[in-house]
Order: structure tokens, then C-alpha cells, then sequence
């Protein structure tokens, strides 16, 4: 392991210093000749025309080049990221982040082509910041410094070669690729644990309600033919991870306000804790008068299911209702 380790620090020098050579790169050769493209290759409502902007072999080339060295950097770190997202269901929904972000940036082209080309070379702090993360990421055995370090290397690389007016106009993308890096260890624990106690808490007060009787002590809920244990993967954080992530999408969709936005994110959190007391409820509810072994399975599986539709759901009717409210509040302000 740690000759692996060493072996990987020196590719991580020898490749830095190959990426600087590529970034001598005149770019701004490349903006003239974009300009010189651009009044001859933009509809009238200022969309770019297909195959307007192409580059010379020597600029392909460097292209390549560059993204070989990340490839070389990165690939055993990417090839364990997709394999912790695909064989771990708390982060099954990931998949769908890159391709809403590849999809924002397609759907902004027009807002990036009309930018214009202004390399900064703060970019090169920012890049090699992220190789520094990738060192202590690499040598400290943490996954997560490793896949930040990526997210850091490509906003510090767009900044290089195209400037801060680019990063801007692909912040939101960027961001939302952080959704999908899962959790180090020892944060997961930390709000694994709580989260079982205060879905129990809310099971048990819904159970109070239901007039059913039970006993709980701290994430157990004893009832008269079984016992409910409200494990870590009942906890709720995996419906609470993928309601916040759609929240992000359905707000960018239907482009509401940035403080609408925000609001939607943060009750996503209460909209999926509530909803995993209401599943604990019928659980007990279920194993109580139709038999303990209903209460698993097939309805364990099911009700998660029915709980998330439920609260995105309530996350719409939360969306609709802030549109309202905006309307009625113009409507008065007019009156």
C-alpha cells in the first residue's frame, strides 16, 4: 500500500507539471478567432448555429492531452466512486446528478457561448489546492477529499483557461455535482443516530395518536405482538438525501426564485423526517392488527415507496403555493 501510494504522488507531480506546459497555451488566440466566428454564426434571437466554433488539431490535441492527465489522476478514485453508488442504496439516486448538470449547462449554451474567453490565472491556486486535497485524500485513505478534490481541479481548470465570468455562469452545475459525493463515515454516523431516535420519537407520538399501545425505549417501540426497531437504514436519511436533490431539480425546473429555492431545500428536511414517522406509524399499525410478518417484506419496501411519492408531493403543493402567494401579493400591490 504505501509503495501504491508513493507510486501515485509521483504521477501526481509528473502530471501537474505536464498540465502548466499545456496551460502556455495562447488562449487568447482562441477568443479572436471565436469573435471572428461569432457575427456569422448567431441567429437572429442569439442562439449559436450548429458546428459555428471549431478548433484547430493543435488545440483538440492539447484537449486531450489534458484530459488524459486527469484521467490518469483520477481514474481508480472514479472507478470506486461509481461502485459505492451503485451497490449502496443510500445513493442510488446520484446517478441522476451529472446528467441534470451536463443538462442545465446544454440547456445555458447559448448564455456561455455570448460569454467572452478571459483566462485567469487564479485558476492555477484553486487547481493546485484540489491536487493538495488529493494528496491528503490519497495518503489518509478518505474519500471524500479525493472526490472533492475532483470538484475543486474542474472549477479551477475552467477558471484557468476561461475565466471567472465562466465559473459564474456555471456555479449552480458545479454545486449540484456536489450531491453527488457521499458522506464521510464518521459525518453519516453523526446523523444517522439522531435520525433514529427522532423517527422513533415521531412513530411513537403518531402510534399515541392512533391509539395504539406501545412502549419505547430509545429507538425501539415495543408493541404487544412485535417489536419495531428503528435501525440506521430506518432512519430516513436515505428518503431525506434523495428529497433534498430533487427538491434542487424541481426549483430549477420550474425556475422559481433563488430564496424559493433555498426555502423548498430546507423543508425538504422536516417533509422527510415527518414522512418516516408516518412509515414507522404504519409499520406498527400493520404488524399490530394484520400480523407481524406483514409489517416486513414486501410492505417494508412498498411504503418506502408510497412515503417518498407522498412527500415530493407535498413538496410540489409546497412549490404551487409559494406561486400563488406571489401572485396574490402582485395582484394587491397593483390594486
Amino acid at each position: 500500500m504505501p509503495g501504491t501510494r508513493r507510486c501515485h504522488l509521483q504521477d501526481l507531480v509528473r502530471c501537474t507539471l505536464l498540465t502548466y506546459k499545456i496551460a502556455q497555451r495562447p488562449w487568447q488566440t482562441f477568443q479572436a478567432e471565436r469573435h471572428a466566428l461569432r457575427s456569422s454564426t448567431i441567429n437572429d434571437n442569439g442562439s449559436p448555429l450548429a458546428g459555428t466554433l471549431r478548433l484547430d488539431w493543435l488545440g483538440w490535441m492539447q484537449i486531450l492531452v489534458l484530459a488524459a492527465l486527469v484521467t490518469a489522476l483520477y481514474h481508480r478514485i472514479v472507478v470506486a466512486w461509481v461502485e459505492q453508488l451503485w451497490t449502496d442504496p443510500y445513493y442510488s439516486h446520484c446517478f441522476l446528478v451529472p446528467i441534470f448538470s451536463i443538462w442545465v449547462i446544454w440547456n445555458s449554451r447559448a448564455r456561455f457561448w455570448n460569454l467572452p474567453v478571459q483566462p485567469n490565472w487564479s485558476g492555477v491556486i484553486i487547481t493546485l489546492c484540489s491536487l493538495s486535497i488529493l494528496v491528503l485524500g490519497v495518503f489518509g485513505d478518505e474519500n471524500f477529499l479525493s472526490r472533492t478534490s475532483l470538484m475543486l481541479l474542474l472549477a479551477g481548470l475552467v477558471i484557468q483557461f476561461f475565466g471567472w465570468r465562466y465559473f459564474r455562469a456555471g456555479l449552480f452545475p458545479w454545486a449540484v455535482l456536489f450531491l453527488m459525493i457521499p458522506l464521510p463515515r464518521i459525518l453519516f454516523s453523526q446523523i444517522t443516530l439522531p435520525l433514529q431516535f427522532l423517527s422513533s420519537r415521531l412513530g411513537s407520538g403518531l402510534l399515541n395518536v392512533a391509539g395504539i399501545w406501545h412502549l419505547r425505549e430509545g429507538n425501539l417501540i415495543h408493541l404487544r405482538s412485535l417489536t419495531l426497531d428503528v435501525a440506521e437504514a430506518c432512519s430516513g436519511l436515505r428518503s431525506l438525501m434523495s428529497l433534498i436533490t430533487v427538491s434542487v431539480f424541481y426549483g430549477y425546473v420550474f425556475q422559481f426564485k433563488r430564496w424559493q429555492r433555498l426555502v423548498l431545500v430546507l423543508c425538504s428536511i422536516p417533509i422527510a423526517i415527518v414522512a418516516n414517522g408516518f412509515r414507522i406509524m404504519g409499520s406498527g399499525v400493520v404488524g399490530q392488527y394484520w400480523g407481524p410478518d406483514k409489517s416486513e417484506g414486501f410492505f417494508h419496501s412498498f411504503s418506502g415507496v408510497v412515503v417518498f411519492v407522498f412527500s415530493f408531493l407535498l413538496l410540489v403543493a409546497l412549490g404551487h403555493a409559494f406561486q400563488l402567494a406571489l401572485r396574490l401579493f402582485r395582484r394587491r400591490a397593483t390594486a
